[in-house]
C-alpha cells in the first residue's frame, strides 16, 4: 500500500505508469536524478496479476544477442548497488547450463558472449551436474556467473529505494485516461495529475494505453504455466537446491526453449517452464477454467523424463504468469513518435527482468531527452510498421 503520509499533489516532474520491475526502476533511476515523480501502480501491492511477481527469476551474462550481453555488466553492477542501497540479498550465484545441438548458432552466440571455449559433453556434464542427462550428441555450455535473482524481494528494494529519494508510490489506482500535450494529464480513479514528462511501463496492458495515443503496438499478452516439480528422492543432492539453472536452445521438441531453477519458492520442487503460453486478455487471465487443454505440460513432462530423471514427470504445483510478447521478442523502449515527452516501455517478452535496471536507466533517459547510453535501435517503434494511426 501507499504510505498514507504520501501528499495527495497533482503536479509532478514525470508520472510513471505501471509498478513492475520495469517501472519501478525507471523510477528509481529518476528519484536518484531528483526529478519528483508519482509512480502509478492499478493493483494494491503487492499483487500476482502482471509480469513481475513470484521469487524467482534467472540472471545470466550468456545472450545469444550482442546488445543484450553488452548490457549485462552494468545490470550486474546495478543489481549489486541496490542489494547495497538496501542491505538485502538479491541474488544468489548458481551457475547456468544452456543445453542444446553442436553448433546450433544461439548456443554458439552464447558461449562467444561469454568468451569460454568449454563445451561439456553428455559424460562431462553428468560429471560437473549429475542431475543433468543430455541426450547422445548433444552439448552444454556453463555460465559461471549466472544465478537466481529474489524477485519479490527486487521489487520491493527498488521501490523502497525510490521512496526514499522522495518518490510518490500510489497503488490501487487504475488509469481511465492520458491526455498528451505539453504538459500530459493522467485521469486516475483517485485523481487527476499532470507531468511534462510521462513513461508507460504498463506490461500485459501496455497496448490499450497507447491505442489512446494513436499507437497500435505489436503486443500479445501470453498466459504462462509455472510449474513446479518435485524430486523423487527429497534432499538429493543431484538436485533441489544446488543445482543450476538451466535454459535449453534448438532442441526439436521445445522450440521456445524450456528454462529451469533450482528449488526457492517450494523446498523440493524443482522450477521448470516452456518459454511460450497462450495468448489471453490480461483482465480475464485468471479466468481460465482448470480443465483447458495445457499443451506445455506435455512438452515439459517429455523434457523432464529425458534430461531430468531425479523428478516425477508431473507438476506438483501449477501457477500463472503473463509474458508480453513483441514478434521479433526484443523490447520496445522508445518516444512515441508523435509525442516526444510520451516514452514507451514495453513487449520483454519474458527475458526482461535480468534487464530491469539497465531498462530504467534508459528509459529515465529516454523522458529526459537524453542520449541514451545504448543504441536503441533493436527497441524502436518503427521497426514495426503501420503502428500510427488516428488517436
Amino acid at each position: 500500500m501507499a504510505a498514507p503520509s504520501q501528499p495527495h499533489k497533482s503536479t509532478y516532474d514525470v508520472i510513471v505508469i505501471g509498478a513492475g520491475i520495469q517501472g519501478s526502476f525507471t523510477a528509481y533511476h529518476l528519484a536518484q536524478r531528483h526529478k519528483d515523480t508519482l509512480l502509478l501502480e492499478q493493483f494494491l501491492l503487492p499483487h500476482s496479476r502482471g509480469s513481475s511477481h513470484g521469487q524467482s527469476r534467472i540472471i545470466r551474462s550468456a545472450y545469444p544477442q550482442e546488445y543484450y550481453s553488452r548490457m549485462m555488466p552494468d545490470c550486474f553492477r546495478l543489481w549489486q548497488q541496490l542489494e547495497a542501497e538496501t542491505g538485502t540479498t538479491l541474488y544468489r550465484q548458481t551457475g547456468l547450463v544452456l543445453l542444446g545441438p553442436p553448433g546450433e548458432p544461439e548456443l554458439e552466440a552464447c558461449r562467444r558472449s561469454l568468451g569460454v571455449d568449454e563445451v561439456l559433453d553428455a559424460a562431462a556434464l553428468a560429471q560437473r551436474f549429475p542431475g543433468f542427462r543430455l541426450q547422445a550428441g548433444q552439448v552444454a555450455v556453463v555460465d559461471s556467473t549466472a544465478g537466481v535473482l529474489f524477485a519479490d524481494r527486487a521489487l520491493r528494494a527498488a521501490q523502497e529505494v525510490f521512496r526514499r529519494h522522495g518518490g510518490t508510490l500510489r497503488d490501487g489506482e487504475k488509469v481511465l485516461r492520458i491526455e498528451p500535450g505539453a504538459t500530459v494529464t493522467v485521469t486516475t480513479t483517485a485523481g487527476v495529475y499532470k507531468a511534462p514528462r510521462l513513461v508507460i511501463t504498463a506490461g500485459a496492458w501496455t497496448g490499450a494505453f497507447v491505442q489512446q495515443l494513436g499507437l497500435r503496438l505489436p503486443l500479445q499478452p501470453l498466459r504462462i504455466d509455472v510449474c513446479y516439480w518435485r524430486e523423487k528422492q527429497p534432499g538429493s543432492a543431484a538436485l533441489g537446491s544446488v543445482s543450476p539453472c538451466f535454459f535449453t536452445l534448438g532442441l526439436s521438441q521445445a522450440p521456445h526453449g524450456i528454462y529451469g531453477l533450482p528449488s526457492i519458492e517450494y523446498p523440493g520442487l524443482m522450477k521448470v517452464c516452456h518459454h511460450h503460453g497462450t495468448p489471453t486478455d490480461p483482465e480475464k487471465r485468471d479466468q481460465a477454467p482448470s480443465s483447458a487443454p495445457r499443451p506445455d505440460i506435455a512438452v515439459l513432462s517429455s523434457f523432464i523424463s529425458s534430461y531430468l530423471p531425479g523428478l516425477e514427470t508431473q507438476p506438483a504445483v501449477m501457477e500463472t504468469c503473463l509474458y508480453t510478447n513483441t514478434p521479433d521478442e526484443d523490447f520496445i523502449l522508445d518516444r512515441h513518435p508523435k509525442f516526444s515527452n510520451i516514452v514507451i516501455g514495453a513487449g520483454f517478452s519474458g527475458h526482461g527482468f535480468k534487464l530491469a535496471p539497465v531498462v530504467g536507466k534508459l528509459l529515465c533517459e529516454l523522458s529526459l531527452g537524453e542520449e541514451p547510453s545504448y543504441n536503441m535501435a533493436h527497441f524502436a517503434i518503427t521497426r514495426f510498421p503501420g503502428v500510427l494511426g488516428a488517436a
